[in-house]
């Protein structure tokens, strides 16, 4: 896991959270929500190959 994807998830972070206070302050709390969801979505596709990786590590280091 490198730092450029540490930055990419603050950005998404940063972008959501920016988003998401416009949203709710133009009274769009549904659009607010589903756009939180939508980063975390997107976040967490980006993250699988590195739990996966981490699960198999796991398995591997206890002969599972």
């Amino acid at each position: 896991m490198g730092v450029n994807l540490i930055f990419r998830i603050a950005a998404v972070g940063i972008l959501v959270s920016v988003i998401c206070q416009i949203l709710k302050h133009s009274g769009r709390e549904e659009q607010a929500f589903l756009t939180s969801l939508a980063g975390l979505l997107l976040v967490l596709f980006w993250m699988v190959p590195y739990i996966y990786e981490l699960f198999e590590t796991m398995k591997d280091l206890f002969a599972l």
